[in-house]
């Protein structure tokens, strides 16, 4: 099973594409892509859009999981974020994805165990878990490679 777990953001969009060989799950590719804030903000959101589907293209996963917008005290970056998780969203539909949409205390209770773990912790979990030589970088790979961990348990486990 193939995995594409999405950080959503309209200036960073971190991903991570995990795959089961055998009985272990191997992270095969993780990174962020980055729009510039001299961009128009509608083509930063196509930008992502293509950005989303050149990744489904390339890596052609069975599942996607995508965070979701839990909680933000600045409503000006909650609306980019939530307007860059619809340009996400539809190039899964497009592409006829199964998707999961994860809470971050979602994916931090899958990772760490622990809702309220920092970011740290679930980077240094990440690494144990896919038995990376080191942290994912930047904080947004990471995220996303957490969010692919969860969303994998999500696809592969007859009930949640």
């Amino acid at each position: 099973m193939r995995v594409l777990g999405i950080d959503p953001g309209v200036a960073r969009l971190g991903y991570g594409v995990l795959e089961t060989k055998g009985n272990r799950i191997i992270a095969s590719a993780h990174g962020c892509f980055e729009t510039g804030k001299e961009v128009p903000h509608s083509e930063r959101l196509a930008s992502v859009h293509k950005f989303t589907r050149e990744l489904l293209k390339k890596y052609q996963p069975e599942a996607a999981a995508v965070e979701k917008l839990f909680f933000q005290s600045n409503a000006k970056t909650a609306i980019a974020v939530g307007e860059a998780r619809g340009a996400v969203l539809l190039a899964l539909a497009e592409s006829n994805i199964p998707l999961v949409e994860l809470t971050p205390l979602q994916v931090k209770m899958s990772v760490t165990g622990n809702g309220r773990a920092d970011k740290r912790q679930v980077q240094k979990m990440v690494q144990i878990l896919l038995k990376l030589e080191a942290m994912p970088k930047p904080d947004d790979a990471a995220d996303a490679l957490a969010i692919a961990i969860c969303g994998h348990r999500y696809a592969t486990t007859p009930c949640h």
